[in-house]
């Protein structure tokens, strides 16, 4: 069976106008606000292996009823929501299953 997997692809540009596509890893809701957890996105897999797996954290606000994500600007804030999403994120890529010591899965 194929992996029918489909990144949530996200084009963001910053405050320079210089835009990059992140996939989206998670959204949750924290202390009343929305945030999203996204990494930066690349067709070619040896530039995502580069990449070392950055995670940028964004905040939902909405602009002429539009929902935009936007940078938190609070240090503290972003510390709080970094460390929630990065508990979340390491729970889901956990591996169940164990290799033994030769790096074989045990049947």
């Amino acid at each position: 069976m194929e992996n029918e997997y489909t990144p949530d692809l996200y084009t963001l540009e910053d405050e320079n106008g210089k835009e990059q596509v992140f996939e989206l890893l998670d959204v949750m809701e924290f202390e009343g606000e929305k945030y999203f957890a996204l990494t930066p996105y690349y067709e070619d897999p040896d530039e995502m292996l580069e990449d070392q797996g950055e995670v940028v954290i964004l905040k939902s606000e909405f602009e002429n009823d539009e929902e935009i994500m936007v940078s938190i600007d609070d240090e503290e804030e972003y510390d709080r929501v970094g460390e929630v999403f990065m508990k979340r994120i390491e729970e889901m890529f956990e591996f169940d299953d164990e290799e033994d010591e030769n790096g074989s899965i045990p049947s």
